[in-house]
């Protein structure tokens, strides 16, 4: 069994106290794979994600030779016990098939473009492709870098599909923009010590910054040359719990990741919300739980810098007023600005546009609000996939919320598993 079509969400009595253990993020899980395939020794990486996104990766790395052994993880469901046997910048199938070797990424932005730059490490070509909407996703900032290093990269409209020709290591300086994402620096950097990259990042953006930081640190700190590397909770999956504490209950999340490698680890002192939050100095992907939330807020709260909200799995400042407007809330968009105003929430039909973060931002609606159901809500398999359980696990675990299907039925065990 799996979650259906559609679920609806029963709003609790009252509020509740909770301490809820979220899984491992799923940025430092899909960088620690691509760290661990370039390593010289075995990696044994605790606590990751184990969702489509990470998955898709490791079957990636798989195809391509490398040796993975996946351990359930007994403290958290949805992480696994990953080893990666590494082959010091060296693809294992190369030694026996020339490819072309075909990698689909699914809607993992991180996948496609930290492998893109991986596979030139190789010897072979590789076909690299994903989902409709990933293959719309800005992939040419990337590919122009890796051009200028002397790779060859067919792709009709610098996107994928793209076929890869490994060039193996080939030492020179490449610069790259972050303004659309941060991935394209993050993945240069991940497999530049190995290719002699030197990565020069066009311009300073606050907004993505962050998450260039946390690869060049794990890149710092990976054991190159074999051993166990710990990945932390994902603050972005925390914040959806911790958001309800907008709506009266008390939450914790199970050691919050206080590294600093997060950018979304500060989203607990943004509650109760400022009157302004911005993406570009203040919050990554949980300013979506904040703008969800922001109806119970005392006052207007604006939030600013949202345009690269625009550009991921959906057109996400579009979903957020869409679906908010739908329930009853006052939101007002004004270029890349949504306003959003203290409202009276009502049921409603949430559309989640196969967007895993706008299930689970507007999922927490369903706490206090009556009659709200969610379309695909399996789209949280991506990052999550044991979300709506969690909802479901009885206090102190977790909320004790009743999820009912398409008839009316409570869903409880597997039924409230995305696969």
């Amino acid at each position: 069994m799996s979650l259906p079509s559609r679920i609806t969400l029963e709003p609790l009595a009252g509020p509740v106290t909770v301490r809820v253990q979220v899984p491992g993020s799923k940025s430092i899980t899909n960088r620690a794979f691509i760290l661990g395939a370039l390593s010289t020794g075995t990696t044994v990486i605790r606590g990751a994600l184990w969702s489509e996104d990470t998955q898709v990766m490791a079957e990636a790395l798989r195809a391509l030779g490398f040796e993975i052994a996946v351990e359930v993880d007994p403290g958290e469901p949805a992480n696994r016990t990953v080893t990666i046997t590494g082959a010091g910048g060296e693809f294992p199938i190369d030694r026996t098939n020339p490819g072309p070797i075909d990698l689909y990424v699914a809607t993992a932005g991180t996948a496609a473009r930290f492998l893109a730059a991986f596979l030139c490490l190789g010897k072979g070509t590789y076909r690299l492709h994903g989902t409709p909407r990933m293959q719309e996703r800005p992939q040419a900032p990337l590919t122009r870098a890796l051009r200028s290093l002397g790779y060859r990269i067919d792709s009709e409209n610098d996107r994928l599909p793209a076929v890869i020709h490994g060039g193996e290591a080939r030492p020179g300086i490449c610069r790259v923009g972050i303004n659309e994402s941060s991935q394209f620096a993050s993945a240069l950097i991940l497999a530049g010590r190995h290719g002699g990259w030197q990565v020069e990042i066009d311009g300073q953006d606050d907004e993505e910054m962050p998450y260039v930081e946390m690869t060049r640190r794990m890149v710092e700190t990976f054991p190159t040359a074999g051993g166990v590397y710990q990945v932390e909770p994902d603050a972005s999956g925390g914040s959806y719990f911790i958001g309800a504490r907008a709506l009266g209950h008390n939450v914790e999340v199970a050691h919050w990741p206080d590294s600093g490698m997060q950018v979304d680890g500060e989203f607990p002192w943004f509650l109760p919300l400022p009157p302004e939050v911005s993406r570009t100095r203040d919050l990554g992907d949980s300013i979506m739980t904040a703008i969800v939330v922001a109806p119970f807020a005392e006052h207007p709260v604006r939030f600013t810098g949202l345009g690269r909200l625009r550009v991921q799995e959906c057109e996400r400042v579009f979903a957020l007023r869409t679906e908010l407007t739908k329930c009853g809330a006052r939101v007002e968009e004004e270029g890349d600005t949504l306003t959003v105003y203290p409202s009276t929430l009502h049921s409603a039909e949430i559309e989640t546009y196969q967007d895993h973060r706008i299930a689970m931002c507007f999922a927490v609606l369903g706490l206090a609000v009556e009659g709200i159901t969610l379309l695909d809500p399996g789209c949280v398999r991506k990052t999550f996939p044991n979300f709506f359980a969690k909802l479901a696990t009885p206090a102190p675990g977790g909320f004790g919320m009743r999820i009912t299907g398409p008839d009316g039925e409570l869903l409880s065990g597997d039924a409230l598993l995305a696969d």
